[in-house]
């Protein structure tokens, strides 16, 4: 059955060829790598703070945020917290460091502590799990969306990546904050409408609706326990979606870029502080509308039936709610719009993902092999080839993983397993002396390694044995909450925003052991040598 009318398909179609027809506008004059990565630092701090804002909200997450509040409540509430409390430290203590002379990446800064090994390193953690994490984006965000256009996965990932791939090679990060800015607007838009649609279509209008979620305790957002495993509690929030931001927003070039393409530091901060006031009414706005949804369903049968989903494919059935919902219970022309609201999300994070990439492959790792033989015509020519090679990079890891469960779960999973090597190393570039780069890079392996045989090994046939072997040792152990918790570790049993802080602490400890050992070695070396010279003078 076709839910769309001619007049959402106009709605749909003017959509997509303004928002292109906007990016090629702004960033038609691309003359130089700086022109093209920076935006010539020309931007208002006001568009680069929603472009932030817009870059690390997707369509999955405009999707399955309100599905996390259909299945359950809205405590995923406690860790945009941490969100907030990341971005005011970040606008503090490490905003000022990207303002000593001109940045293109954060991985910039590991070069000028330890050297191009550092930097290299840093930046292929970043372009690996970017790439995986890009794709798996696009695909799961189009499994939804094949529901609401109609079409197979593969022309709507060939849809969203090359739109958003046209005005990003031809205006570069300049184009992307503009059109990110104005695809924010829209996607705000879309949850501040159904909000206020929805309660006009259940008796008793707002309070009735908020008073039958609040006796389902739909409402609840709180949750005190110290856990290491599901579901979401306070500490997770304050601890760990703090470190999960400073990673995003601090160490991986997605977000940091906008920021680098700030005027000052004053300015930088003053887009960081913007996106802190915005994050947590929009997360707050999407729970919402899961609630709302929840309510509006147990009054009206469901029109599509809950499509059926794989065990572990990334996307649950609740996640098809909210495209449910804007197919079959909204009137034409506003369906149009709740739908170009998705599609602006996923375009959005797309555009963020090929800028981010390109900056990162051609100014972390091509240009310092160039070095000067090189002139700024061939870097920027390279910046917009390698901006398609990302595109079509992004195609094939989507495509992909429309059959491969396990890439798929690796790749939702990467970002947590490289994230804390990340913010870890970069924490060694600000605030440790300079020094040889092998700690800091064996630092982020070691870290890398650790995380993936968390995530991964209890998915072997080695993790039943591995049980039956460590957890008889708590058994005389008194019952307590730190009993539950190192009974939760050694199941291995630990809920992903806790991976940033762990794979953190991974990377310092480590670093600091390798430096230990090394200095240990030099002044061995030093003795034995001094040893030999007095042999030999005697």
């Amino acid at each position: 059955m076709n839910y769309l009318s001619l007049a959402d398909w106009s709605i749909i179609v003017l959509y997509l060829l303004g928002i292109c027809a906007l990016g090629v506008w702004f960033g038609k004059d691309q003359r130089t790598t700086r022109d093209y990565f920076l935006g010539s630092k020309s931007i208002p701090w006001w568009g680069i703070g929603l472009s932030i804002v817009a870059a690390e909200t997707s369509a999955l997450t405009i999707i399955g945020v309100p599905g996390l509040a259909w299945g359950g409540d809205i405590t995923f509430l406690q860790m945009v917290l941490g969100y907030v409390i990341a971005r005011i430290l970040l606008a503090i203590i490490l905003v000022p460091h990207y303002f000593k002379g001109e940045i293109y990446s954060p991985y910039q800064l590991f070069a000028n502590a330890f050297g191009p090994a550092a930097r290299q390193t840093a930046g292929g953690f970043f372009l690996i799990s970017e790439t995986l994490a890009a794709g798996v984006r696009v695909y799961v965000a189009c499994i939804p969306i094949q529901l609401m256009l109609g079409i197979q996965v593969l022309p709507a990932i060939v849809l969203f990546v090359g739109l958003s791939l046209f005005y990003t090679y031809i205006g570069g990060v300049k184009a992307v904050i503009w059109t990110d800015a104005a695809q924010f607007g829209l996607f705000l838009a879309g949850g501040l409408f159904t909000l206020g649609y929805i309660p006009t279509q259940v008796d008793g209008g707002f309070a009735g609706v908020f008073a039958e979620a609040a006796q389902a305790r739909k409402l609840a957002w709180w949750n005190g326990n110290l856990s290491l495993a599901p579901p979401f509690n306070i500490w997770m929030g304050l601890l760990g979606g703090t470190f999960v931001t400073l990673s995003s927003h601090g160490a991986e070039q997605l977000i940091v870029q906008r920021v680098l393409a700030c005027k000052s530091t004053a300015d930088g901060r003053k887009a960081l502080a913007l996106s802190a006031v915005v994050i947590l009414p929009l997360f707050l706005i999407f729970l919402l509308c899961g609630v709302m949804l929840w309510v509006y369903y147990q009054h009206f049968p469901m029109a599509i039936p809950i499509p059926e989903t794989k065990p572990g494919a990334g996307i649950k059935a609740y996640d098809f709610i909210f495209p449910i919902f804007m197919l079959t219970a909204v009137p034409h022309w506003l369906k149009g719009f709740l739908i170009v609201a998705i599609l602006s999300a996923a375009m959005s994070s797309v555009s963020s993902a090929l800028t981010s990439l390109a900056s990162v492959s051609t100014m972390d790792f091509v240009k310092p092999l160039a070095g000067h033989e090189r002139s700024e015509d061939f870097f920027l020519r390279f910046s917009k080839y390698s901006t398609v090679i990302w595109g079509a990079a992004l195609i094939a890891v989507a495509y992909l993983s429309r059959e491969v469960v396990f890439v798929l779960n690796a790749a939702f999973s990467l970002r947590g397993l490289t994230s804390g090597a990340l913010l870890g190393g970069l924490a060694l570039a600000l605030f440790w002396k300079k020094g040889r780069a092998l700690p800091v890079v064996v630092g982020m392996l070691v870290s890398l390694m650790f995380m993936t045989i968390l995530q991964f090994f209890p998915k072997t046939p080695w993790y039943e044995p591995w049980l039956g072997w460590i957890l008889p040792a708590f058994k005389n152990f008194p019952a307590s909450k730190g009993k539950e918790l190192l009974v939760q570790a050694a199941r291995l049993d630990i809920f992903w925003p806790w991976y940033t802080l762990l794979g953190t602490a991974i990377t310092l400890g480590t670093a600091w052991l390798t430096n230990q050992l090394g200095a240990r070695g030099l002044r061995s070396g030093a003795v034995e040598g001094a040893t030999n010279m007095s042999v030999k003078k005697s």
